[in-house]
Formats: C-alpha cells, structure tokens, sequence
C-alpha cells in the first residue's frame, strides 16, 4: 500500500473554498519573493552609490564641479546624490538673489535637501507594507482554508455509520495543507520585512548624516560669502 504523501493531489482534491485559500496564498507568495530581490537589489545599490559618492565628496572636489558631474551623467539621480544636487542646487539659486543673509541660504538648503531625503527613503520603503501585511495576515489565511477543509471532512461522515481514521485522514490532510501554504508564505516575508526595514533605517540615517555634513560645509560658505 502506498502511504507517500502526494501534495499535488491533495491540492487538487481539496474542496473549491480551500483551492482558493491556496491560490491566493501562492500569489502571496510569488509577489512576496519578487519584492524580496528586487529590494533587495535596491537597498545594495543605495549603499554602493552612497559609498562612491562620499568618496568623490570627501576628496576635496570643488563642489561645483560634482554639482556638474551629477547632473551631467544623464541618469536618474537618486540617493545620496539627490540629496546634495537638491541642497546644492537650492543654495545656488538663493545665492544668485540680492540682500540674503546666509541663515536664508541655509534654511533653504536644508529644506530641499529634506524633502529629497523623505522621497528617496520612501523609495526604498515602498512596498515593504505588502510584506509585513502578508506576514501577519498569511496564516490567518491558511488557518481559515484549514478550518473549512475540516469541517467539510467531519461533515461527510454525518451519513456513515462506522467511521475511521482512514476516512477521515485524506480531508484532514488536504486542509492542512492550507495552513502549511500559509506558513510558507508568512515567514520569508517576515524575516524580509524586519531585515529591509532595519537596512533602510540604517540608509536613512547615513542620508541624514550626510545632510548635517553637507549642511555644515554650506554654512561656512555662505559666511565667507557675506
């Protein structure tokens, strides 16, 4: 006798409600991991971009000159890099203006360089909702496919007589199969939205570092400028 167990037939014997508790599940999943890399691959970028842009900062570069070299690269400009073509960019125009005083330069810098901050952090923040959403919500899910399953296996022995395990054992196991999908789909997003959430505060806190250093050295000019 065989007593291997065969998930695919189980899924594909179980009853409508509990097929769709697992499709839905699956596509929990399937989403989850494509979110997963891509962030992922996002978050690497940010913190690679950042490292060579504080380089080519720290060295001593006229300031200008980066402000031309960001802009001119052609592509979207983004991260840390956003940030100072924004605080750059707002100083300048304020600059070119008669009877500013330097605290007017700052403020207004500093101003454009938190909303560029706020949109590259939200950025990287983007759809990490959907993981924490499917992480809790996900074994609810399954646990409900679970529970309907049962109760359909219980409910076709109302008319049997004599009842056995053996009867029962095949209903059971395709409901279960729901809560096991809603597991499966529940922790890779679990662990992905606390790793990814705990990696963006970090990038969230270089880029307000760096804003505090850029808005310093900002200062110093506008002052040697009056």
């Amino acid at each position: 006798m065989n007593h291997e167990l065969n998930v695919f037939a189980l899924i594909w014997g179980a009853s409508l409600p509990v097929k769709f508790v697992l499709i839905m599940l699956i596509l929990f999943s399937v989403v989850s991991w494509i979110i997963i890399f891509r962030k992922m691959a996002m978050i690497n970028s940010a913190n690679a971009s950042a490292n060579e842009f504080e380089e080519r900062f720290w060295s001593g570069s006229d300031l200008a000159a980066l402000f031309k070299d960001v802009n001119a690269s052609g592509e979207r400009i983004g991260g840390i890099e956003a940030i100072f073509e924004s605080g750059f960019r707002e100083f300048a125009r304020q600059r070119q203006r008669r009877g500013v005083d330097s605290r007017t330069l700052l403020e207004g810098a500093q101003r454009a360089m938190r909303v560029s901050q706020s949109r590259e952090v939200e950025r990287l923040e983007q759809n990490l909702e959907f993981l924490a959403n499917v992480g809790s919500i996900s074994p609810y899910v399954g646990l409900f496919g679970t529970v309907w399953g049962i109760m359909i296996a219980f409910q076709g022995l109302a008319n049997v007589k004599e009842a056995t395990i053996a009867m029962v054992a095949p209903g059971i196991s395709e409901a279960l199969i729901a809560t096991a999908m809603g597991l499966f789909a529940a922790i890779p997003a679990v662990w992905a939205y606390n790793r990814f959430a705990t990696r963006v505060e970090r990038v969230a806190l270089r880029y307000e570092t760096f804003l505090e250093e850029f808005s310093s050295i900002l200062q110093r000019q506008a002052h040697v400028d009056d």
